[in-house]
């Protein structure tokens, strides 16, 4: 009964949200007399059909997204008031509120979309799915090698961007009756080519270390987050090696799934308090609020899990380390990722020092080809001019069939 009645109270709460940022939207449209998407000849959409808590997903998409728009306009459709009213704040691109159907019906009436990308993999995407004039293409939000990047699901898309060799490998050992060769488009990772602001740290020579989990996940095979069963261990010991700072980063979904995980990252911030109290020259950081990417090029070396932030951090080229999922129904596949690296299980946590140490003086020549495998050409803008090619190539194919037709 006591669990009925927190389901009940959570759901209540959430209805609440939901109207008020409903009733805020409806406000905020009247008051400026912005109808989004209707006073642009839009060619690209990016569909999103999210809570605000998988905003990340979308985020990482704003750089190459406003290269793209420099040529075919894109916009986004939000679907749920919350988010649109976090787009509409911080969004560089525009962005449509299409609640229900008849409004996305509308809308693609009203120009000449070429082609839509999805970020995720949200049941709602089959409402957008159902028009036949645009591409749909599958972009996913990180590359990683998560079992959920070789979904069934990528189907439904008439292409996949992929980021490089690796990606195409696992879609070929994984998807029956998909053809690879011409549904999948090698683009890098655009990601890679942007630069984040950075909060300030020290600068006094101690080695920065990113510890980035990723959350618990939602069935037992997704279960690779560390946070639970190596992160107490893994902090303790950096964090009491002097020559290290750390900056941990949980996941934004950390605890969505399962509360004991969310109470578990809160331990581990307050871990990280407490080794700033002793030492105020420390400077470790708990990192909630940044977009993720200045990391990349800021920090030192990474302890993180399986998942899109160990591939972003391999295209470095800097020290990294895994962590072994501790439960035995994760889906964890030998790859050339996970045999390249030290991967660390929850029983050789406490001695994360000497692994990381073992880490840093690893060959680089080793971690390049890695790189070139997951990759392809990392070379500064590469990636986000594949992007763009590959999405233009698409929407001129799809707009001209169109005139055709008409």
């Amino acid at each position: 009964m006591l669990n009925n009645a927190k389901v009940v109270g959570q759901l209540a709460r959430q209805w609440v949200r939901r109207q008020v940022a409903k009733r805020r939207l409806t406000e905020r449209l009247a008051r400026t007399g912005l109808e989004p998407g209707t006073d642009a000849p839009f060619r690209c959409a990016v569909y999103f059909s999210d809570e605000p808590v998988n905003l990340y997903q979308i985020r990482q998409w704003y750089a190459p997204l406003q290269e793209l728009a420099k040529t075919q306009p894109v916009v986004v459709i939000s679907r749920m008031p919350e988010t649109t009213n976090i787009l509409l704040d911080e969004c560089p691109l525009p962005v449509f509120h299409g609640p229900r159907v008849t409004d996305i019906e509308g809308f693609m009436a009203d120009h000449e979309i070429g082609l839509v990308l999805y970020v995720n993999q949200n049941v709602r995407n089959f409402q957008m799915l159902r028009f036949a004039e645009p591409a749909h293409v599958f972009v996913s939000h990180g590359e990683s090698d998560k079992s959920y990047m070789a979904s069934n699901q990528l189907k439904a898309y008439d292409r996949v961007f992929i980021a490089g060799q690796a990606a195409a490998e696992r879609l070929e050992g994984a998807l029956v009756d998909f053809d690879v060769a011409t549904r999948a488009v090698e683009i890098g990772r655009p990601q890679a080519d942007v630069t984040y602001d950075a909060p300030s740290l020290p600068d006094d020579g101690r080695t920065t270390v990113l510890y980035a989990p990723t959350w618990e996940g939602d069935r037992r095979s997704m279960a690779y987050g560390s946070i639970a069963t190596h992160g107490a261990a893994l902090l303790t010991g950096l964090l009491a090696d002097r020559r290290f700072r750390v900056v941990y980063r949980p996941h934004p979904r950390s605890g969505t799934f399962d509360p004991a995980y969310g109470s578990a990252s809160a331990h581990l911030t307050r871990l990280v308090a407490e080794a700033n109290h002793a030492d105020p020259s420390a400077g470790h950081l708990v990192d909630t609020e940044t977009a993720f990417g200045w990391h990349l090029a800021r920090l030192d070396a990474c302890v993180t899990d399986i998942s899109a932030v160990a591939l972003d951090w391999l295209a470095t080229g800097k020290p990294l380390v895994l962590t072994q999922p501790a439960s035995p129904y994760a889906d964890v596949e030998p790859t050339r990722l996970n045999t390249s690296v030290p991967m660390v299980t929850a029983s050789q946590a406490p001695d994360i020092v000497g692994v990381l140490d073992g880490a840093m003086s690893a060959s680089e020549d080793a971690r390049a080809e890695v790189v070139r495998h997951y990759f392809g050409d990392t070379t500064p803008g590469a990636a986000t001019a594949r992007f763009v090619k590959a999405s233009t190539d698409l929407i001129e194919a799809r707009v001209e069939r169109a005139m055709h037709q008409a």
